[in-house]
């Protein structure tokens, strides 16, 4: 195959077939929906090394600026291609925009991912939610160190416009090709590179202004992961649209699996 791949459809591997190892290398694969409005934002995601499993979600009150969130190593969400039910949450979601696919290599291996944006209705915490977000399904057997930035988001164009964006530096982020994308109206353009500040204040022309964050530091016999993911708002500009209002996450993430 061709690598790096993007399109919306048949990728040069398929995801539902990779083997749960090649060599030594457990395979990764995670689903991740987050919700990113002006009342509530959300997270919720279901991730697998090998035969390992953990699920997790956050949820910040935007009303009362209440944040909470858990993750376990078993069940504690339902979690499926539609919907997403666990303390407080009763969500549905379902496509708002084209999906975009991305095959690349990382260290020995092809690794997949897929970014969806989607409309998500129901109650979080008591709130009825009508609001965006965006879908993250990956797979692959990633290499043994793994670093990444990235944002993803939510908001209105300064002519009205209906935006999300997925940008990322550390994975699929080849100069063509990335996962980089913004939506307008449903329809993906791929952006350039987008530098992200340090301290995740900052990715490309696009501000962020933190509000709550997930991060957690994960010990564990084969794998450490260190994570960090904040909720907040955004302001500025992404491949030429200007934001009248944006809200989502940056977050940084380093591991050894």
């Amino acid at each position: 195959m061709t690598l790096p791949w993007r399109g919306s459809s048949n990728p040069p591997i398929d995801p539902d077939r990779l083997p749960l190892f090649r060599g030594l290398r457990p395979r990764k694969k995670w689903r991740y929906l987050g919700v990113y409005g002006p009342d509530v934002q959300m997270c919720v995601g279901v991730a697998h090394i090998g035969p390992g499993y953990q699920a997790f979600w956050a949820v910040h009150n935007r009303r009362t600026d209440a944040f909470r969130d858990r993750a376990a190593l078993w069940p504690i969400v339902h979690f499926d291609e539609t919907s997403a039910r666990f303390d407080g949450v009763d969500v549905s979601y379902r496509p708002a925009g084209e999906p975009v696919e991305v095959v690349t290599m990382h260290g020995s291996y092809p690794i997949w991912t897929r970014k969806t944006p989607v409309r998500v209705t129901g109650t979080i915490d008591g709130v009825a939610v009508d609001s965006a977000g965006l879908v993250d399904e990956t797979a692959g057997h990633h290499a043994r160190v793994t670093r990444w930035m990235w944002s993803a988001g939510c908001g209105t164009s300064d002519t009205g416009a209906a935006i999300t964006w997925n940008l990322v530096e550390g994975v699929h982020d080849s100069p063509t090709n990335s996962e980089r994308t913004v939506w307008v109206d449903g329809v993906p353009q791929e952006v350039g590179l987008q530098r992200f500040a340090p301290d995740l204040s900052r990715v490309g022309d696009l501000e962020f202004h933190a509000e709550s964050e997930r991060s957690r530091h994960d010990r564990l016999i084969l794998v450490d992961s260190k994570y960090s993911q904040p909720f907040g708002t955004f302001t500025g500009s992404i491949a030429g649209v200007t934001l009248r209002e944006g809200y989502g996450v940056m977050e940084r993430h380093d591991v050894r699996w």
